[in-house]
């Protein structure tokens, strides 16, 4: 069995193996990494020889932080990269070229309607009704989405937020507030099965889900990195953030909103802590607009999403494809009965 991962701003990592009476036997380690000392390869193959197949991420990781001789050094993967090429190499995951990906970009949607499409494709993709999808959003008015777990009073400033018709909303998954401006923001989600990530620590999937979006970013001429845990950013400052929810059908959702040209006074006004989130965006003064793609770029925000959607598609393959008329029905009902409702949004008062 040959299993490959290659850790996102990092090394290949290869392995092969067998299973012979439900054990790991013949295993051999390689790549293009670093490692010192030298004796430190057979350590780890011969700590992993004899395992269970049926070992976990976490147990392969720690067998190999076992075996490691005292000072030894790992550049361009870690312990949990090798679990993570074990676990392919078992079958037990899959990579992005496994799977045929469709591409939705349908007109401006509410902003109620976009978090309620996000379960529902999120859904749809974990009981294997719709291939992993990735969609770019439009957005028909200005919005401020706070993350699962935020409390409205202390995010938002209400009196403000109504005054510039910024309707609050509350979607899925962890994180912080997205100020969103129509037109002021990219904003995509990834829908993909659990295989595509299974083996690696939550950490290590925001940068795996990332990785295409900071080489698209980079092809434009901005010097983008991911930065942990859930950041990508450049030398002037943060350019976006990403949040994930997984489900419990095997689901999972992974979306970004990076700034394209907002209104710095206004987000200081709408969000309480938005002179932090500034800063945090490498701009020092409110009166300045948070505008990291259009002006490192020149590009109108239309292009900077062509040039994204390109990205993918040569990395990973990418169809045309539609959100069908029963998601949006499921999407409807669902901003009826959850995200449009009190009960949701002021969950965290």
């Amino acid at each position: 069995m040959h299993g490959e991962f290659k850790v996102p701003g990092g090394k290949l990592v290869v392995v092969d193996l067998d299973v012979v009476d439900g054990r790991i036997s013949g295993f051999r380690l390689a790549g293009d990494f670093f490692l010192e000392p030298d004796e430190a390869l057979g350590a780890i193959d011969a700590a992993i020889n004899g395992m269970p197949a049926e070992s976990d991420a976490r147990t392969l990781a720690a067998a190999v932080v076992a075996a490691l001789p005292e000072g030894a050094q790992l550049l361009g993967f870690a312990p949990e990269s090798v679990a993570t090429a074990i676990r392919r190499a078992l079958q037990k995951a899959t990579t992005w070229g496994d799977y045929e990906w469709e591409l939705v970009h349908p007109g401006p949607l509410s902003p109620l309607m976009h978090l309620a499409l996000d379960e529902v494709l999120t859904q749809e993709v974990g009981d294997g009704r719709r291939r992993p999808t990735l969609r770019f959003w439009e957005w028909d008015g200005p919005a401020v989405v706070i993350g699962s777990f935020q409390s409205v009073k202390n995010e938002v400033d209400p009196e403000n937020a109504a005054r510039y018709g910024h309707q609050v909303v509350r979607r899925i998954s962890g994180g912080g507030a997205m100020f969103i401006e129509p037109g002021g923001a990219v904003t995509y989600s990834i829908y993909a099965p659990i295989d595509l990530v299974a083996g690696m620590t939550f950490a290590d999937s925001y940068a795996f889900f990332d990785e295409w979006a900071v080489q698209a970013l980079q092809g434009l001429g901005i010097d983008a990195s991911y930065v942990p845990l859930n950041d990508i950013a450049s030398p002037s400052g943060k350019i976006g953030g990403a949040a994930q929810k997984r489900l419990g059908n095997g689901g999972v959702l992974h979306h970004v909103t990076m700034a394209y040209d907002m209104d710095g006074d206004r987000m200081a006004e709408v969000l309480r802590i938005g002179r932090e989130k500034l800063s945090d965006k490498g701009t020092k003064s409110a009166a300045k607009r948070v505008d990291p793609l259009r002006s490192q770029t020149g590009l109108s925000r239309a292009e900077i999403i062509d040039r994204m959607i390109d990205t993918f598609r040569s990395q990973h393959g990418l169809v045309d494809g539609v959100i069908s008329t029963e998601e949006y029905a499921q999407a409807e009902h669902l901003v009826a009965e959850k995200f449009g409702t009190d009960e949701w949004l002021y969950r965290v008062p």
